[in-house]
């Protein structure tokens, strides 16, 4: 199953879901506080819903992440599909992080956040652009197959985090890679300056539940794999 077939699964589940409480979808759409185009395309498989999108939609619906997922995942594998096929196909996240204290916190955030998506962790500047370019100890990496969200901290050894975000945005074939940059304060004087070399958003540290599902708002649903475990 290819992204683009999760976000179907996804969203024809939404539906089936909404027909079966018997709602409209604009009644969903008031319950959700979204607007009821966006439902529609949601249903339709023509949008990429936001993490706290899906949030809102499984919450309106009376349902939990995991049974919402449980029910794409079950479609999938009449498909011939596993959900190790599917984390891989939907990629890692790249941690770019020296401060093994952080890393400790953000893992325990994806966790929270069940997030199923392979996790690589990095501790400076020249290994996260070995992980994007495929070189040095990554040089096995396929090319074709970059992480689909980087978490970039700001200050990091041997090449600022600056650096490594320009590098990857000034290149044809990453410039694409969503990043997401890590600081300890909103008064950090380089946040400015790396939203405008490119990153999507930032996440002030320590990353928690909340701000990191109110950062990665923005991003497309179909680089999240999550964790469908019923009574979540």
């Amino acid at each position: 199953m290819e992204p683009a077939d999760v976000q179907k699964g996804f969203g024809a589940e939404i539906k089936r879901r909404r027909v079966q409480l018997g709602i409209s979808q604009e009644k969903l759409a008031e319950r959700a506080s979204l607007h009821r185009t966006y439902v529609s395309d949601v249903e339709a498989g023509k949008r990429n819903p936001s993490l706290a999108s899906i949030q809102r939609l499984t919450l309106a619906l009376g349902a939990s992440l995991g049974a919402i997922f449980a029910s794409v995942e079950d479609g999938a594998k009449e498909s011939g599909e596993t959900r190790g096929t599917l984390a891989r196909k939907l990629g890692d996240i790249l941690l770019v992080e020296d401060n093994s204290k952080d890393v400790e916190i953000t893992l325990a955030a994806f966790k929270q956040a069940k997030l199923t998506n392979p996790v690589q962790v990095v501790q400076d500047g020249p290994e996260a652009l070995d992980f994007v370019f495929c070189r040095g100890a990554f040089a096995k990496r396929q090319k074709n197959d970059p992480p689909q969200v980087v978490l970039l901290d700001l200050h990091l050894p041997k090449i600022h985090g600056l650096e490594v975000l320009r590098r990857i945005k000034a290149d044809e074939s990453t410039r694409k890679i969503p990043v997401v940059v890590l600081t300890m304060s909103q008064r950090d004087d380089y946040i400015r300056e790396a939203l405008r070399l490119g990153a999507q958003s930032y996440i002030v540290k320590p990353v928690d539940f909340q701000n990191f599902s109110q950062s990665t708002s923005k991003l497309s649903f179909r680089w999240a794999m999550l964790n469908p475990v019923e009574g979540i």
